[in-house]
């Protein structure tokens, strides 16, 4: 009769030596492992027969060094129970000599934008979500996958941006990515095998995704800003530009109507592309939602987004809607591997598809308006001379400071335990002076029970 896995144990990777006996090396080898915690306590053994037959020995070797471990107290073995590691404290591995950085402590709070409030994923739902996506996946969802990704979440996709966002896509000319950076690696070697060299990018904006594009040998110089928001009149001979157009950021204006004809006229004139990184679509509050660059034109506009700030950042999951001209082209770019778990964009076309996704967006847009609202009624009570700007919609604010007091305020909070960026830290270094003082709040970030003391830290340091 076979052996129950029960019976058989774990698998072992064990190196006899063979200098003074294999039962000693054996008996060495076992002890070494359980004296470093590599074979945890309780953990059963296999049985003398499975790892005789393993390390191709004789099976009385295996059971003597198996007797002289129980003897030596480092196992035990009982009717029925097999042979087990003993239950013993493991001394842990000495720490390794020298010189080395002492990780800095980590923050009582952060503040700091760019993340949802984890702590309220929709586990539940998620689980339902993935339970009957695997139920129902085709056995191909577990091969090798179209690098586009699969056609479930597209499918899925195209509707719902259709729906909520105004974008103007087909399963086809949408391509999964792990998120938007992914997105723009993908992008920066598409336009450098045309023989692009520059993609223009806001005064403003994230470090990481300007370094991307300069990896793929693509030149960023930083486009004028203003009280219109961005001026979106790239250099000659720029064949992109890169924009946050329905919610700048980190300044939170959207980009003016005149503007959104203009940069359309641009590309269109030059033959070249806009890049439109919709990060936090789904969050509007004050007013009408800003629809998508990209529904002006679609041959021109390639549209970015994520489910980092509806959902998390953790699940990589992101999209571009292409061109139709250009979809091939992203494939070859992206390297025809999908970068994304198939069963991770099937819970997601789920999520979208059984109305889910839609719930959990209303459910956190109320959460987090109240939190701004809350933001903003404790600066005016407790900092009056600043001014909070860009809270119509997303998931941060600024606190307009008076004159040289960002980086006072900002030390201020670190010394307090409270993680905070200043308008300066998402500037582009090409940018030209900006003599305004701001924090960038990030008012999604804490979880509900973290949020309190959250902001109560933030007005004990502001002016």
């Amino acid at each position: 009769m076979a052996e129950s896995w029960a019976t058989l144990g774990v698998d072992l990777h064990l190196e006899p030596a063979l200098a003074g006996g294999l039962r000693r090396g054996l008996t060495d080898a076992l002890r070494d492992a359980v004296r470093t915690g590599r074979l945890a306590p309780g953990t059963r053994l296999p049985s003398s027969r499975t790892l005789a037959a393993d390390l191709g020995i004789a099976r009385n070797t295996v059971a003597e060094a198996y007797a002289d471990l129980v003897a030596e107290g480092w196992l035990t073995a009982r009717q029925g129970s097999g042979t087990r590691v003993a239950d013993r404290v493991v001394a842990p591995p000495p720490a390794p000599s020298g010189p080395g950085r002492r990780e800095p402590g980590r923050p009582a709070h952060s503040l700091v934008p760019g993340t949802p409030d984890l702590a309220a994923f929709p586990r539940a739902e998620w689980l339902k979500a993935a339970r009957r996506a695997l139920a129902t996946a085709p056995s191909d969802a577990l091969g090798y996958g179209d690098p586009r990704g699969r056609r479930e979440l597209r499918t899925a996709l195209a509707g719902y941006l259709a729906r909520v966002r105004g974008v103007r896509a087909t399963p086809d000319t949408v391509v999964i990515t792990a998120g938007t950076s992914h997105a723009l690696r993908v992008l920066g070697t598409l336009l450098r095998a045309r023989g692009a060299d520059t993609v223009a990018v806001e005064s403003y904006g994230l470090d990481v995704h300007w370094r991307l594009l300069r990896a793929a040998g693509l030149a960023t110089p930083a486009l004028p800003y203003d009280a219109l928001g961005t001026d979106p009149r790239p250099p000659d001979g720029a064949a992109a530009v890169l924009l946050t157009p329905a919610h700048q950021f980190p300044t939170g204006t959207p980009l003016h109507p005149d503007r959104r004809a203009a940069v359309v006229d641009w590309a269109r004139r030059t033959g070249s592309l806009v890049l439109e990184d919709d990060y936090d679509g789904e969050f509007r509050y004050d007013r009408q939602p800003v629809g998508a660059l990209q529904g002006l034109d679609p041959d021109r506009v390639v549209y970015l987004g994520t489910a980092s700030k509806s959902l998390a950042p953790g699940l990589r999951l992101g999209w571009m809607v292409l061109p139709p001209a250009l979809a091939q082209e992203a494939v070859a770019a992206k390297g025809h591997v999908d970068t994304v778990g198939a069963l991770d964009q099937l819970t997601l076309a789920e999520f979208l598809t059984s109305g889910a996704y839609d719930r959990h967006v209303r459910s956190a847009r109320l959460r987090y308006r109240r939190r701004r609202d809350a933001l903003t009624a404790a600066v005016a009570d407790r900092a009056p001379t600043v001014r909070v700007t860009g809270i119509a919609a997303g998931l941060h604010a600024v606190l307009r400071l008076p004159p040289g007091l960002e980086q006072p305020v900002v030390q201020a909070a670190d010394l307090q335990g409270l993680a905070l960026h200043g308008l300066s830290y998402y500037r582009h270094t090409d940018a030209p002076p900006d003599p305004s003082d701001a924090l960038v709040v990030g008012y999604g970030t804490p979880s509900d029970s973290a949020w309190t003391g959250a902001l109560e830290a933030l007005c004990r340091v502001l002016p």
